[in-house]
């Protein structure tokens, strides 16, 4: 069972989509979509008044759909919402409720602790138990925990710099590691530039930032050589921008530079713990400096954690001049907190476990199948990579090697807009943001199934 693959097929009829008809196609799912869901329509109508936007948070406006589904209640890897439509959910939350909606393990240990205090800003023995299968799972022997995992990554930058006295960190372009001000950078004719949209940046991101294409040995050599990157941060695999995997070798000649210019390597599976149990890193045997993850890994319940080497913790403490306990920029009064730990560990012990990974990872083994037939059917000039229990259409016929690449050759607006909303109104949801899909411990063969005939019936529509 390979953890990635990517599945093409020769470009067919689809080489040019015929825009007056996905205009049409658009706009009667449109049509469908407000029949189906007049509930919806109305509290959007009566959410203008009092939401920014009219949602508790602008990434819910990102929904295909005319307006957001408003849900009444998920279960598992079933959601039903205020009309009383019931789909098969392949988004979600975007991967913050991979372990399914509420499994039984984690509610259980959460209503315990809803009964025993919530914060307190005193360790429990939770705490403990979780750094200890964190260690087991990724390798790192010192862990602490966040309320987000953008929070791991701004304070494991900090860290990194603190330590290195280094000025600029490194990421790769396109890539995404939340909210953190030195990841939205992107390269503009070999320029760090602001990357397009980004909301009010404090700062140039060339002051802070250094920016290479994924898989690009040599950018990233010329980019360490002069040693003043304190650390490389990276997802082993990008995700936010389709999933573009390692060439073979990179991962190697990554650590190799960094070691070699002293420069720290992060490592972010707060997507690719998709890939299994430890993450990609566990999986593929990686040997980072630090590892950030959040999402999944409390079932829901808000929740980061950092984890670094024993080196890397005996550098922090050494700094004398650091105040790490109060306001020197990292922690955070809610971060740490006795219902993260207890949802942490029911989580880690009963719902993602290497038990739930081996039928997690041959259903979006059965999901990617479905979707290559189709492709390799019909002859789309398509293609669907997978990573663990993650896996991901685009609209291009090769897999990108760079973030770059798959920006300028794998997104469609209008064409992910009518293959989503006619998914949604069939009965299935996947991640707004990109063609993704992910696979729950409760998803099961017949949900996969439903969103292979959905994807045929739409792809077909599409060709005509």
């Amino acid at each position: 069972m390979s953890p990635a693959e990517v599945r093409t097929a020769p470009a067919g009829p689809l080489a040019t989509v015929d825009r007056a008809r996905l205009r049409l196609l658009l706009d009667e799912e449109a049509d469908r979509f407000r029949r189906d869901h007049h509930r919806s329509g109305a509290l959007w109508e009566r959410a203008q008044g009092s939401l920014l936007g009219g949602v508790p948070m602008s990434w819910m406006t990102e929904w295909a759909s005319p307006y957001p589904v408003f849900m009444r209640e998920a279960r598992g890897a079933r959601l039903v919402d205020v009309d009383g439509n019931e789909y098969a959910d392949l988004c979600l939350g975007d991967t913050g409720a991979m372990t399914g909606h509420s499994p039984t393990g984690s509610i259980v240990a959460i209503q315990r602790q809803l009964e025993r205090g919530l914060t307190t800003m005193l360790p429990t023995e939770d705490a403990i138990w979780v750094g200890e299968e964190l260690t087991r799972r990724f390798g790192l022997t010192r862990w602490q925990f966040t309320t987000s995992a953008t929070d791991a990554n701004r304070f494991v930058l900090r860290f990194c710099r603190q330590i290195t006295g280094r000025p600029k960190v490194l990421v790769f372009d396109y890539c995404y590691h939340g909210t953190v001000d030195e990841t939205f950078a992107t390269l503009e004719g070999g320029l760090v530039r602001a990357r397009d949209g980004n909301v009010g940046p404090p700062v140039d991101p060339a002051l802070t930032t250094k920016v290479v294409q994924f898989n690009d040995v040599d950018a990233l050599r010329a980019a360490l050589e002069p040693q003043d990157v304190a650390c490389v941060l990276a997802e082993p695999a990008l995700t936010n921008i389709g999933i573009v995997l390692p060439e073979p070798g990179f991962h190697e000649a990554l650590r190799e530079l960094t070691r070699r210019t002293g420069t720290l390597l992060v490592i972010d599976e707060t997507h690719t713990i998709s890939t299994g149990a430890g993450g990609y890193t566990g999986a593929y045997g990686l040997e980072p400096d630090a590892l950030t993850i959040g999402k999944a890994i409390a079932s829901g319940i808000p929740m980061g954690a950092y984890g670094v080497s024993g080196d890397v913790a005996r550098r922090i403490f050494e700094q004398e001049d650091a105040d790490y306990e109060d306001v020197g920029g990292v922690g955070g009064t809610l971060a740490g907190n006795a219902l993260q730990l207890a949802a942490a560990r029911a989580t880690l012990a009963s719902v993602l476990t290497e038990k739930a990974y081996a039928r997690t990872i041959p259903l979006a083994e059965r999901y990617t199948d479905g979707v290559a037939r189709t492709i390799e059917e019909l002859r789309l000039p398509w293609h669907i990579a997978r990573l663990g229990c993650r896996a991901e259409y685009m609209f291009c016929p090769s897999p990108p090697r760079t973030g770059a690449e798959a920006a300028a050759v794998g997104h469609d607006d209008n064409l992910k807009a009518y293959m989503h909303l006619a998914a949604l109104n069939r009965g299935v949801l996947i991640t707004p943001f990109h063609n993704m899909a992910l696979i729950s411990p409760d998803t099961t063969e017949a949900d996969v199934d439903l969103h292979t005939r959905v994807f045929r019936e739409a792809a077909e529509r599409l060709v005509g």
